[in-house]
C-alpha cells in the first residue's frame, strides 16, 4: 500500500513514539495552560508545519548533508539546545516571581504559532530520526519513493493532531483551575522549565551515532 511494508507495526509505532513526552507537546500543553484554546491550536499549528518542514528535508536528504558535515549539524544542535535551555529559564523566573505579579512569563511571551514553529524546527535529530523510522516502512522497490514518504508524514501527522488535541483540551480546563491557584501554577511552570533544561541537555549531548 504506496509501498508501505507493514502498515499496522508502523502506525503502532507512530502511537507509542507520539506519546512520549518532547518540547513540543509540552510547549503546547504549556501554552494551552496558559492561554487557553486559541493559543493552544496556534502553537500545534507551528508544530505541525515544523514537522512537516523536517519530513520534507530529510525526503530532499538533509539527513545526508548533516552526517557529511558535522559542523553544520553542531551549529544547529546547539543553537536548539540554547534555546530550550534559554525557554526552561525564563519559566523558572517566572515561577519564582511573587503571586500578585502579573508580567507574562518571557519563555510565553509572544505568538505561540511561531515559538512552537521555532522549538520544532531547531532539531537536526527530528530529521535524521524520520529518515531511520521510515526507511524501515519503505519498499525500496516501490518506484515512487516520495508518495510512501508523504503517506508515511501524513498517517503520523493524523495522530499528532488527535494528540495534541487532547493536550490542547487538558490544558484549558487546568487554566482555570491555575488562575484561581497561583501556587499551583508557580510550581507546574518551574516544572515545566525544569523539563525544558533537560531537553536542551539532551540536544546539546546529542550525535550523528
Amino acid at each position: 500500500m504506496f509501498g508501505i511494508t507493514d502498515p499496522l507495526t508502523y502506525v503502532l509505532g507512530v502511537i507509542f513514539i507520539i506519546l512520549l513526552p518532547g518540547p513540543n507537546s509540552l510547549y503546547v500543553l504549556s501554552v494551552a495552560t496558559r492561554q487557553g484554546l486559541r493559543a493552544g491550536f496556534a502553537g500545534a499549528a507551528g508544530v505541525f508545519l515544523g514537522d512537516w518542514v523536517l519530513m520534507g528535508l530529510t525526503i530532499a536528504g538533509a539527513a545526508s548533508l548533516l552526517k557529511s558535515a558535522p559542523a553544520l549539524f553542531l551549529v544547529i544542535k546547539s543553537v536548539g539546545a540554547a534555546y530550550l535551555c534559554w525557554m526552561g529559564l525564563q519559566l523558572l523566573r517566572s515561577a519564582w516571581r511573587p503571586s500578585g505579579e502579573a508580567c507574562e512569563p518571557v519563555a510565553e511571551a509572544g505568538h505561540p504559532f511561531r515559538r512552537a514553529l521555532v522549538i520544532s524546527l531547531l532539531n537536526p535529530k527530528a530529521i535524521l530520526f524520520y529518515l531511520s523510522f521510515f526507511l524501515q516502512f519503505a519498499d525500496p522497490t516501490y518506484p515512487r519513493h516520495a508518495l510512501t514518504f508523504l503517506v508515511l508524514g501524513a498517517i503520523l501527522q493524523f495522530f499528532s493532531v488527535l494528540y495534541l488535541t487532547a493536550l490542547i483540551l487538558v490544558g484549558a480546563r487546568l487554566a482555570a483551575a491555575f488562575r484561581s491557584h497561583r501556587r499551583v501554577a508557580s510550581v507546574t511552570r518551574g516544572s515545566v522549565g525544569t523539563l525544558f533544561l533537560g531537553f536542551g541537555a539532551k540536544l546539546a549531548t546529542a550525535s550523528l551515532g
